[in-house]
């Protein structure tokens, strides 16, 4: 693959900053705001919107992580079985400690909103722990190619990509390094048919043995 770097350190921290100060102007209710981040990257990002919430307002909003993986419909056969018998994950907090998210605001995070697959999943999963007041969903980046009727509240850059592009976004807490870097995947684009849809997600997906995805 060949790549190039569209999003440096500092244009994160402004793109974060600009949609904790949009969050503030959505919500009024603060006080039943509860950040929800997608397992893997969506969850750093979820911190550090909620620690520019309390830079900004003085305000502590309780974040969240949400495994999404028993809820995909775009994963391997085998790890779909995996999943069917295994007991789905409760929103945690940082601690492991279910979140209850019944009757809250919540703010989904996520790192790139593509085909809107995970998202589809998160909601499933959200609403099998409890019923929001409201849901809202943001994202890092948007690049396109929806294949489901969802459109995120807060967006830090929408980059448009062809097919056979892939967005990866690095995080200092996971990756060691804050970056977004789109690929040109030349598999994908002399074969794309032929790719299963896990592999042209646009993430950096990785399954564990368990059949967790990061």
């Amino acid at each position: 693959m060949s790549g190039k770097v569209v999003m440096n350190p500092e244009d994160i921290r402004r793109s974060l900053a600009r949609i904790a100060h949009e969050i503030i102007e959505r919500n009024q209710a603060v006080d039943r705001l509860v950040l929800v981040g997608l397992k893997t990257r969506g969850v750093p990002l979820a911190r550090r919107l909620s620690e520019n919430l309390k830079r900004f307002e003085d305000i502590n909003i309780p974040v969240g992580a949400l495994d999404i993986s028993p809820y995909r419909d775009d994963l391997p056969e085998e790890i779909r079985i995996h999943h069917q018998i295994t007991p789905p994950r409760p929103v945690t907090d940082t601690s492991g400690r279910a979140i209850d998210v019944a009757h809250k605001s919540i703010v989904l995070v996520d790192d790139v909103l593509y085909t809107g697959r995970s998202t589809r999943a998160a909601l499933d999963a959200l609403t099998d722990f409890g019923r929001p007041e409201s849901i809202q969903l943001a994202v890092l980046i948007d690049r396109g190619h929806r294949e489901l009727p969802i459109r995120a509240d807060y967006v830090g850059k929408n980059i448009p990509t062809a097919r056979n592009e892939e967005i990866q976004v690095h995080v200092l807490e996971t990756d060691g390094v804050d970056e977004v870097v789109i690929l040109k995947n030349e598999l994908l684009e002399n074969d794309d048919r032929k790719m299963p849809a896990l592999e042209k997600s646009g993430h950096n997906i990785r399954v564990s043995p368990e059949g967790e995805i990061s």
